[in-house]
């Protein structure tokens, strides 16, 4: 299923699906958190209350008509009130998300509205965020607090005093994609404060990055598809939603590439939700040239230079988990020589200015020569492999490692290890 397929569901496969995802991921628990959809029949269709999140199915999502008649076998949501209130205040919106995720609801018990210009794509997907002051839950009053943030046209997010948030999209993944990204920009604004400072970036910067994105690829006809080509778009599609289920990933950033034959390769595609990426939507990439009716992901010229210079190179990611960006966002060094088998499978980790992705691709390709992780300020890590296991592997451990050390930065002073240890390491271990 793809973007699209999600939003073209009925509303109660699409409630279903989402509020699962955000169970599973830990945002919502058995008992917590509502979404809902209006049709255009004006009929809202709505999570039900008191049902466990973990095992809803299709069957227990509520209707509640236009006309106020309720359809289904349980109680609509408690928090009914503000879903349709929000939906009166703003016609464009057929969408609402309510949870209290811990990153979003560490905000809202602060009384803070989060700053999400941490990194780029992040203040167009969530844009202006608004606070409502606190209500009862379920009562009219707080409808009506909420309903007032939601006048205001430049809000389709807004956090609750004491509460959590709620979000409204013009469909489902739109709202979802919102949830998500505001979400993993609270973690990281939480953990990059563990380690130090959290540096955001101004619009200016973010327009003059925006501005650095490739316009075009030069696209090729008359594709071929043999079976090596397709097992390894079977493979990156497993690895991609192992991403996301693993929360290495969000929906709306992660670039998975690897190489078919000599330096051409697959590569994920651009504006296409990660949770639900298929076969059919990577993009071959063919000479230099794309894939014809498809738009690769924009470092799609990175990836092809780091081929190009490293032939030892078979895999690259690139992507966004919470604790390596609190590294980027802080400027803290991101230090794995504090565990061993963190530095014998990714050796030192350097950081790299903000738009290194699109300013300096052969400088940047260059330096996988003998780097296996980097990671780019405000933006991304990017971790290469001589295969897709192995690529996703070295990020699973930078990104455990990169736990380690948030949480220790609570405990007390890091202690690396010394030069001696190293060597003993490169010693034992053939690490050159």
């Amino acid at each position: 299923m793809n973007q699209l397929d999600v939003n073209l569901m009925h509303p109660v496969e699409q409630i279903n699906v989402i509020i699962g995802r955000i169970y599973r991921s830990g945002m919502t628990t058995t008992s917590g958190g509502n979404i809902s959809i209006r049709d255009d029949n004006g009929d809202i269709w709505i999570t039900p209350s008191g049902v466990d999140k973990g095992s809803l199915t299709t069957k227990d999502i509520m209707c509640v008509k236009k006309d106020g008649t309720i359809v289904g076998p349980h109680k609509p949501s408690s928090e009914y009130p503000f879903h349709k209130a929000i939906f009166e205040a703003r016609p464009e919106l057929r969408a609402i998300i309510h949870a209290h995720p811990p990153g979003l609801v560490a905000f809202s018990i602060a009384r803070k509205v989060p700053n999400t210009n941490i990194i780029p794509q992040a203040r167009f997907i969530c844009g202006e965020i608004g606070y409502a002051p606190y209500g009862c839950p379920g009562s009219e009053d707080l409808g009506k607090k909420i309903a007032k943030e939601f006048e205001n046209p430049k809000y389709r997010a807004v956090i609750m005093e004491n509460h959590g948030v709620v979000l409204g999209g013009t469909d489902m993944m739109d709202a979802y994609q919102r949830f998500e990204t505001l979400e993993f920009c609270c973690r990281t604004i939480v953990a990059a404060g563990k380690l130090g400072n959290v540096n955001t970036l101004t619009d200016d910067q973010i327009s003059q990055y925006i501005d650095m994105f490739p316009k075009n690829v030069t696209p090729f006809m008359d594709v071929e598809y043999p079976s090596d080509e397709r097992a390894i778009r079977t493979d990156m599609v497993k690895m991609i939603r192992r991403a996301c289920d693993q929360g290495l990933m969000i929906s709306t950033y992660g670039t998975v590439s690897v190489r078919w034959r000599d330096d051409d390769f697959l590569i994920t595609p651009r504006d296409v939700a990660r949770w639900d990426i298929t076969p059919s939507d990577l993009v071959q990439i063919k000479n230099g040239m794309s894939e014809a009716g498809k738009t690769p992901s924009r470092s799609v010229a990175l990836h092809q230079r780091i081929y190009q210079m490293n032939p030892h190179i078979n895999s690259i990611i690139s992507t966004q988990p919470v604790n390596l960006m609190a590294h980027a966002v802080s400027g803290q060094k991101f230090d794995v020589r504090t565990i061993p088998e963190s530095w014998i499978f990714l050796q030192d980790v350097p950081t790299i200015p903000f738009g290194s992705l699109y300013s300096d691709v052969e400088g940047m390709a260059e330096m996988f020569n003998h780097n296996r992780v980097v990671l780019v300020a405000n933006d991304c890590v990017v971790v290469t492999g001589d295969k897709l296991l192995n690529t996703f592997d070295y990020l699973e451990v930078a990104e455990f490692s990169a736990n380690s050390l948030v949480m220790a930065a609570s405990v007390g002073e890091l202690q690396p290890m010394g030069d001696k240890e190293i060597d003993e390491l490169r010693i034992a271990f053939n690490v050159k």
